[in-house]
């Protein structure tokens, strides 16, 4: 049989794939869903928790396979988000700086990117990002329930977090959920939850969310037999907060097996590519906002048609891969510019580092480099004349962090904790063992034992920094723009940190 050349010609190629995408069945073409919860360490069953039981997370695992190293490429929402929903470096488009292009000054992709929801759309997938829900929010609430925007009912309202850094079209979104797609389409489904922020807010919200806790659990956590880090101390208000964040845990399992539960009387399950993961780890003084594992290793579950049940993967996977594999799995193709990986394919290359970085959070000016590799975390500070606890309204209106700071004024802290949380200063470069220090309290980068060790990890960074294309310093321009919608509204304390953050600057720090 002759073949026909038009068809066969290479630039016809991928017209073809397109088209057979779009002509093929439903059953040929799962739906892809993403749990993407708010704020939260890999605090599950199936991770070693042992505090509290997540049986619908540890389903997923016992169903699908648990990847036991994976690590976002940025420890905060909205940089974490732009890399996750485009499949790129948040440094290499631009999107690296918390809540950036909200001012005068405007963020723009590269030509050649284009977010992933639009992809999937363009493949004949229904978009939509919302709770997995038909009656209920991100926060697992009934609509209009609380205060707020995302408390109302309008349509928009209802979408789930769309925190990204750059101009974007709403259009890639069809809707807050996939019940408004046509008959037989697949649909693509962003399922954002609010996770460990449930626990978060002024006192009474807190005694509030545990109320809710007792009345849709049984009962809380008890403080006692919480599991801290070894640079926290067991002060009750520690203790309180970490009970808290695990009855999240607890409720955004059960918002899971909810979400499942849906899908399976829907008939969909089994079509179904189920990602779950977070978008950084835990909300504390080493957590969110830092390259440590406490910030950076999050959870990832996959479950789907064809992927292996029970298997555990040890091996390095960043976040932005969730773009490149869900898109193969679609049989919609990876586009060359992404630089996520499809890390189900049958010839993926593994990783051999795993690379994350912290720049400006709101108001506080920062520029964290981390690269993780078999054995070893290296960070390098470049601001390393300014202390970990950077001024920063967020963070300091904690109640952890506030405590925090109460102990280190008293000088009640213990020396762990004064030493890697409130020193005035940071060293330039950290190197730690994971495996002989899970917690990252050693640092290695003076030990001339490891000085090799440390020189490979240097140049292995140096080298990443030139293939991502890593940016300079942010402009005074950008930085007064993004600091303009925080002026004048009646927060003194990012006010004060702003001028702060100025005045460092100046003195070259």
């Amino acid at each position: 049989m002759g073949s026909d050349p038009f068809i066969f010609h290479p630039y016809m190629r991928p017209l073809l794939a397109l088209l057979i995408a779009l002509t093929a069945s439903a059953a040929d073409r799962p739906n892809v869903l993403w749990f993407i919860v708010d704020d939260m360490s890999a605090n599950f069953g199936s991770y070693g928790e042992t505090a509290i039981a997540t049986p619908h997370v540890d389903r997923l695992a016992k169903e699908g396979t648990r990847f036991s190293r994976a690590y976002v490429t940025a420890p905060v929402c909205s940089p974490c988000r732009s890399a996750l929903v485009t499949g790129m470096y948040q440094t290499t488009i631009g999107a690296h700086h918390h809540r950036s292009g909200r001012g005068e000054l405007k963020i723009n992709l590269p030509k050649e990117v284009t977010p992933t929801p639009k992809l999937f759309q363009q493949g004949g997938y229904y978009t939509c990002i919302g709770s997995g829900l038909t009656d209920l929010d991100f926060r697992g609430l009934p609509f209009g329930a609380g205060k707020g925007k995302k408390a109302k009912t309008g349509g928009a309202s209802r979408l789930g977090k769309t925190d990204y850094n750059f101009e974007w079209d709403p259009a890639i979104y069809d809707s807050h959920d996939w019940a408004g797609r046509k008959s037989g389409q697949p649909f693509f489904m962003q399922v954002q939850l609010h996770g460990g922020k449930l626990r978060e807010g002024a006192e009474a919200g807190r005694v509030q969310f545990r109320e809710r806790v007792i009345r849709e659990l049984g009962a809380g956590t008890d403080p006692a037999k919480v599991t801290l880090p070894p640079y926290y101390p067991r002060d009750p208000v520690l203790l309180q907060d970490w009970a808290d964040y695990l009855d999240a845990v607890r409720l955004t399992d059960a918002h899971v097996g909810r979400v499942l539960a849906r899908l399976e009387k829907e008939g969909q399950l089994a079509n179904t590519l189920i990602v779950f993961m977070t978008d950084h780890g835990i909300s504390h003084a080493r957590g969110k906002q830092f390259l440590y594992e406490e910030g950076a290793h999050v959870p990832l579950v996959i479950r789907g048609p064809g992927i292996p049940a029970g298997q555990v993967r040890p091996d390095l996977v960043e976040h932005i891969d969730l773009a490149a594999l869900s898109l193969s799995a679609a049989g919609l193709g990876v586009p060359a510019w992404m630089q996520g990986k499809d890390i189900l394919a049958a010839n993926y290359a593994k990783r051999d580092e795993a690379f994350s970085a912290r720049d400006r959070c709101d108001e506080t000016t920062e520029k964290l480099r981390s690269l993780r590799t078999d054995k070893f975390i290296y960070v390098r500070n470049f601001h390393p004349e300014r202390p970990h606890l950077q001024p920063c309204a967020y963070k300091d209106g904690k109640p952890t962090v506030q405590r925090l700071r109460e102990l280190h004024a008293a000088g009640q802290l213990p020396e762990l904790s004064e030493k890697l949380l409130f020193s005035p200063t940071r060293p330039r470069e950290e190197l730690y063992e994971l495996a002989k220090d899970p917690h990252q309290v050693r640092n290695l980068a003076g030990d001339p034992a490891y000085a090799a060790v440390l020189a490979e990890h240097r140049r292995r960074l140096d080298a990443k920094l030139v293939t991502t294309r890593d940016p300079g310093p942010e402009s005074m321009a950008m930085y007064d723009s993004d600091m303009k919608p925080y002026v004048g509204k009646g927060s003194p304390e990012v006010e004060r940190n702003i001028a702060q953050m100025k005045k460092w600057a100046a003195e070259g720090k």
